[in-house]
């Protein structure tokens, strides 16, 4: 079996979310002082490839350790969305163009290009292009399992846009994945493809970091 990675990597202050903490990885043991090397990180569970679970919207709730550890892996479908420009949003037209395909229990995948431009700019922090409420509504009347984006927020920088398109998708149980990175090779593939995206098991928490998969047979 083949795995092809679409997660992005966490290392000592990288672009994350500007209202989160900066990242910190700092070596608290190491080699030949203590014979081993150790690290400790310090950052926010939705930071870098990440799940949200219900309650990182919705007070009361599903945890992340109280959904079925089979929903992160499933089929799921890749819309190329790469020529989407600053500030774009995804609304419901849109997106029933990209996917015209079968979407009930999917997990529906939206490549913007905005992984590759993953930065601490201004473009990448404030201007990425999002699903709107709208575009949230319409993926939830298809019966989709979940959606994934490469952006650190699938709701974009505007606090009260995103705050919809969040409570939209996590209110109908549609858990999302953020931050992914869609190397070249996948848009070559038949759809849809076998998608797994298992999080850190950690208990009473809105969301963990995640290593999401594609698996080829």
């Amino acid at each position: 079996m083949k795995l092809i990675d679409l997660s992005q990597p966490l290392f000592d202050n990288c672009p994350n979310c500007p209202v989160h903490p900066p990242v910190r990885s700092e070596i608290i043991a190491d080699h030949p002082k203590d014979g081993w090397r150790m690290e400790l990180l310090t950052l926010a569970s939705h930071t870098g490839s990440h799940v949200d679970a219900p309650l990182h919207k919705l007070a009361g709730a599903p945890e992340l350790d109280q959904l079925p550890l089979e929903c992160f892996a499933g089929k799921a479908v890749i819309a190329d969305l790469r020529e989407a420009q600053a500030d774009q949003p995804f609304t419901s037209s849109i997106l029933s163009r990209k996917l015209r395909v079968e979407l009930e229990d999917r997990i529906v995948l939206l490549a913007t290009g905005w992984g590759y431009k993953r930065a601490q700019s201004d473009e990448w922090l404030y201007h990425s292009p999002y699903v709107s409420p709208d575009g949230a509504e319409w993926l939830v009347k298809q019966k989709i399992r979940a959606v994934g984006i490469d952006h650190y927020s699938i709701g974009g920088a505007r606090a009260e846009q995103n705050s919809r398109t969040h409570e939209i998708l996590l209110q109908a149980g549609v858990w999302i994945v953020e931050e992914l990175f869609f190397p070249p090779e996948v848009f070559s593939l038949a759809q849809p493809v076998q998608f797994w995206c298992l999080p850190i098991n950690l208990r009473g928490h809105s969301g963990a970091f995640c290593r999401p998969v594609i698996a080829i047979e």
